[in-house]
């Protein structure tokens, strides 16, 4: 069942959903904003649902172990090992998302055929009924891809949230010759009938070196292959961390280290 829900805002969207009888949704920690009183929040380990019991022939030690193996994976992809939980009591209740960056956001509604895969810090909620992974998209290419490296993939039924920084685009690379060559940052998600890749582009001039030196980028870019929707986002994660530390250094307009004053002793 589709969660009703409603996007809010524009520089900065949010979600609000309205959850219905016996629907649950989850997220991951820092994505939650507010709830009516009427829906309930319980903090999990994994994305195991809430609230189920020992089905007897070893299914509490099963779902241990499915648990643990899903927490390892999120540990070494640099994830929160818990999942904040929501389920309204009566009729209906709301509860409200948003991304950690000002950006957009996309509402995916999964039927079971086709499954998703997002970069790992555009997940914002999801419905009880959706699978939640991780994919690592290989160690060379994430050497090479950096923020390309790790992938989460959504597959089942139900309502799946995501968030991006700026504004998205959607393409089909089948429209464009098959393929789209990308900033690895600028990918926020794609169908899985999208073959997601990193290849180096250009020789290694001199101005190629010096960027190279001076942390700039242009060296390697994500490639997407196939016929599916693409999703990217005009903000990088690193562009924006890039700027604001330059802004903490004094490098702004007015030339000054110290504030408007300066703030030097006289």
């Amino acid at each position: 069942m589709t969660i009703r829900h409603k996007l809010v805002g524009d520089a900065m969207q949010m979600v609000v959903c309205q959850l219905g009888p016996q629907q649950q949704v989850f997220c991951e920690a820092g994505k939650f904003l507010w709830k009516t009183a009427n829906v309930s929040m319980e903090t999990r380990l994994g994305k195991g649902a809430p609230g189920g019991g020992d089905d007897g022939g070893g299914g509490l030690l099963k779902r241990a172990l499915s648990t643990a193996g899903e927490m390892g994976k999120r540990a070494l992809a640099g994830e929160s090992l818990a999942f904040q939980w929501f389920q309204a009591s009566g009729d209906s209740g709301l509860v409200s998302f948003a991304g950690v960056l000002p950006g957009q956001m996309r509402v995916l509604e999964l039927d079971g055929s086709r499954s998703w895969y997002a970069e790992k810090d555009a997940f914002v909620c999801a419905e009880g009924s959706v699978d939640f992974d991780i994919a690592f998209a290989g160690w060379k290419q994430g050497r090479r891809g950096g923020e390309g490296f790790v992938l989460e993939r959504f597959s089942g039924s139900g309502t799946l949230v995501i968030a991006g920084a700026g504004n998205f685009i959607e393409l089909n690379p089948a429209k464009y010759g098959g393929k789209i060559q990308v900033d690895t940052g600028c990918v926020v998600a794609f169908e899985e009938s999208i073959h997601y890749g990193v290849e180096r582009v250009g020789g290694l001039s001199m101005k190629t070196a010096v960027t190279a030196v001076f942390g700039g980028e242009g060296l390697s870019l994500a490639t997407l292959e196939g016929d599916g929707q693409v999703i990217l986002q005009s903000l990088t994660y690193d562009g924006m961390a890039n700027a604001l530390h330059r802004r903490e250094g004094g490098d702004d307009r007015t030339g000054l280290t110290g504030g408007l004053f300066g703030g030097g002793n006289d």
